[in-house]
């Protein structure tokens, strides 16, 4: 069928579905579309068999839904109305929790129900349940729906003809500022990381912290540090650890009110966005990890953004940044843990291995905040190309990226880097740039061509569109496909890291990887790739003219991005 999807942005899900129900053979086409599109004549223009919404924040008219199947996907349980389903569920720590696909018409959320899936709810962050398991339930209800609609003679229900067993949900109204309130002095440590955690992406807790306006960004619980509630006590690798009534939580991230009549403000590393304001707190680095690994989960709670496991001869390098963004200085962080990794003993080195993002390249908003943005996207790329070439360039053990959420950009290429790449099977590739208006570096033009060859290599990037794991699988920028709920991810991939460290061959494998390197290095040196790179590089960096800085100006403040150059 041809289906358009209209969307208030290409967000992780409108991706997700679009490349779903692409490889489910659908001819896709995408609108991001504002209270100001003429949307009737936008539909009519592509003449879909299907319109399909995944994230719409507008109301679709009714000229559109009476002309046109329109199918809204509602992150909510059936039953369940209102713009803020999904932060409610974090906010009352619900267990369970789902997506309905209903059909647009005159009320919000009330339309017919074509099909709906439910899900888990574990303790992570709005944005993290978003783009998994609330993801994972949407495209299950989506592909139902659209297989109902295209089979034909299916009656969708009437909402009000479902019993109260069926449709457990009901109407919330929006989840504002003062019901996200934090109270320092009495909220409970768990309160307050609930309370951080519905709002971790947008719109952020809004809150008061050395004499100004916060919006905060993400929370983690801390068991050991403690001191006056609301006071900072502590800093780790950019978060703010800040006492609660009864212990700490880490806030990584933090954003400026927009003020009247100026651009909007965006996220950042919580104490660059604090710059002279914070105050002489020590920087509490992470405690060592246990040394039995079974008793990991009784240590304290605290937050690292990077961590380092051994088990038995694999070596497990995690780490996790918000956003999946990596600045100068995390590339720097994991690069220096990566080389620690490379001393130890083991066979196989994983990489990754965590739930949600994997990598999505350079941090963007860091650069922004620069006082020299092209001089800070030369640093950060430099960064970035530095931790790849240790990847590249490991041959006494076998590496593997493992990805249990989304890769995009040099966050691919670093994925690319390893000798396996192992995907949770919903897992969202972006190997491409040219939406930002870069040509890449990663050293992508050593591996991106080597396993897709070349002719595809060049298509991935001309298209610049999203590919689901299992495409990933078939053009070969994915090894093996882990079937799985995203919490199984991690456990999942140490079992068959242990298994591929135990094979036979794999010192065999690890001899024929470091000679082919040498063979590659003898052809062309990296430096060589590296070098044409980053000279396409610097002029896009360093030209004020050249589109990447309009582009990622509007990506970063969330405007409407200008037309990419092709």
């Amino acid at each position: 069928m041809r289906i358009l999807l209209i969307a208030g942005a290409f967000n992780s899900l409108t991706q997700r579905v679009f490349a779903e129900l692409t490889d489910d053979g659908h001819h896709l086409a995408v609108e991001l579309v504002t209270r100001e599109t003429a949307l009737l004549e936008t539909v009519r223009r592509h003449a879909p068999d299907l319109v399909v919404a995944p994230m719409l924040k507008t109301a679709v008219p009714q000229e559109v839904w009476s002309a046109y199947t329109c199918l809204i996907v509602h992150p909510g349980p059936l039953g369940d109305r209102g713009p803020s389903s999904v932060d409610w569920a974090v906010h009352l720590g619900t267990d369970r929790w789902g997506v309905t696909v209903l059909q647009a018409n005159a009320e919000m959320d009330g339309g017919d129900v074509w099909a709906a899936a439910d899900c888990t709810v574990p303790a992570v962050g709005k944005s993290d349940l978003y783009r998994n398991e609330i993801a994972d339930a949407a495209v299950m209800a989506v592909r139902t729906a659209v297989e109902r609609f295209a089979a034909g003679g299916h009656r969708p229900r009437p909402q009000h003809s479902l019993t109260a067993a069926e449709a457990p949900g009901r109407t919330r109204p929006p989840l504002r500022q003062d019901t996200r309130r934090i109270d320092w002095h009495t909220d409970p440590t768990e309160t307050v990381v609930r309370k951080l955690r519905a709002a971790d992406s947008q719109p952020g807790v809004r809150d008061e912290l050395l004499g100004a306006t916060w919006f905060l960004h993400g929370g983690h619980p801390e068991d050991t540090l403690k001191g006056e509630p609301g006071a900072l006590i502590a800093t780790r690798c950019g978060a703010v650890c800040r006492a609660t009534a009864d212990g700490a939580v880490w806030i990584p991230e933090l954003r400026a009110p927009r003020k009247p009549g100026e651009t909007a403000t965006f996220k950042l590393p919580a104490t660059l966005a604090l710059g002279d304001r914070l105050p002489p707190v020590p920087e509490v680095p992470a405690p060592a990890e246990p040394a039995d690994h079974s008793r990991v989960e009784d240590a304290p709670r605290t937050w690292r953004d990077i961590r380092y496991r051994e088990d038995g001869a694999v070596g497990f390098l995690h780490f996790s940044f918000p956003g999946g963004a990596m600045s100068t200085g995390h590339c720097r962080r994991l690069l220096a843990a990566y080389r620690h990794a490379c001393t130890r003993p083991t066979s196989v080195l994983v990489l990754g291995g965590c739930r949600d993002f994997f990598s999505n390249g350079i941090h963007l908003n860091v650069i922004e905040a620069a006082a020299d943005p092209a001089q800070e996207s030369w640093a950060n790329i430099q960064a970035m190309d530095d931790l790849v070439h240790a990847v590249l360039t490991t041959t006494d053990r076998l590496v593997v990226s493992a990805l249990g959420g989304n890769a995009a950009a040099g966050g691919a290429m670093l994925a690319l880097a390893a000798d396996e790449a192992w995907c949770r099977s919903a897992v969202v590739l972006n190997p491409h740039y040219r939406l930002m208006g870069l040509y890449g570096s990663e050293y992508w033009t050593y591996t991106l061509p080597r396993r897709t060859g070349p002719e595809t290599a060049a298509r991935l990037m001309e298209r610049a569109l999203p590919v689901t794991a299992a495409t990933g699988q078939r053009l070969g920028l994915v090894d093996r496909l882990l079937d799985c709920a995203p919490q199984d991810f991690t456990e999942g991939t140490a079992r068959l890291a242990a298994r591929l460290a135990a094979a036979p061959a794999c010192q065999s494998r690890i001899a024929a990887k470091k000679a082919a390197r040498d063979r590659d290095e003898t052809l062309r040196p990296l430096a060589a790739y590296r070098a044409d790179e980053l000279a396409r590089m610097h002029t896009q960096f360093f030209d004020p003219d050249q589109p990447y800085h309009a582009l990622r100006r509007a990506f970063v403040r969330k405007e409407p991005a200008p037309r990419t150059a092709t």
